[in-house]
């Protein structure tokens, strides 16, 4: 039987070395769309939601290929700030995946703000597309606050901004580790994980009963 494969739409080396660890466990390859040469398939995220846009990078790479495809859209929501940088929360600055920039942009947006009114959520959507094209999307949140200043350099993105409730440090000072079990991303994956068990066993049933 050929091996099930789950192709990541991302070209973010720091996400794919982040889901790469949390799916480990599944008996399925997990590559990125670099990893086979797809990498130039890039798709402009014009979305509304994180929904709409994690479907569509899914369902674009999903057309290049037979295997399984997962994207994810995840976005910063501060409660001070009417809820953004939100679904633009990459080009919050006005460029694609400038961390530095997004995250000097926040904090002067919430410069003023006091400590307790600086709670957040961090959101992710994933979209699964299966091999018959079906697509499944599930939803991590997180809730924690914004810190007035940058903290910890292990991380990408917000995570030295990110103080997840329950804990007095950033996501890029609690480290891979604990991040990778209760990040937003990692609540959707634990969800991801469940439904593609489910298939295999699923497959494994059916193939056992046609014998």
């Amino acid at each position: 039987m050929i091996k099930r494969m789950l192709i990541l739409s991302t070209g973010n080396k720091n996400k794919v070395r982040e889901i790469k660890e949390i799916l480990k466990e599944l008996p399925i390859e997990v590559v990125s769309k670099d990893d086979i040469n797809l990498g130039h398939i890039d798709v402009v995220e014009d979305g509304t939601t994180l929904s709409e846009n994690s479907i569509k990078k899914a369902r674009t790479l999903s057309e290049y290929t037979e295997y399984m495809v997962m994207a994810d859209d995840s976005g910063l929501f501060v409660d001070a700030l009417n809820g953004d940088p939100g679904v633009y929360s990459n080009r919050y600055a006005g460029f694609e995946g400038d961390d530095n920039a997004n995250n000097i942009k926040l904090l002067a947006a919430l410069k003023d703000i006091e400590i307790e009114e600086r709670t957040a959520q961090f959101i992710t959507v994933i979209a699964l597309v299966l091999e018959d094209k079906e697509i499944i999307t599930m939803t991590g949140e997180i809730k924690g606050s914004i810190a007035v200043e940058n903290m910890g350099s292990n991380g990408f993105g917000y995570d030295p901004l990110f103080i997840p409730e329950g804990y007095d440090r950033s996501f890029a000072q609690l480290g891979h580790e604990i991040k990778n079990k209760i990040s937003h991303r990692a609540r959707a994956l634990e969800e991801l994980k469940s439904i593609i068990t489910k298939l295999l066993e699923d497959d494994s049933n059916e193939n056992n009963s046609s014998k």
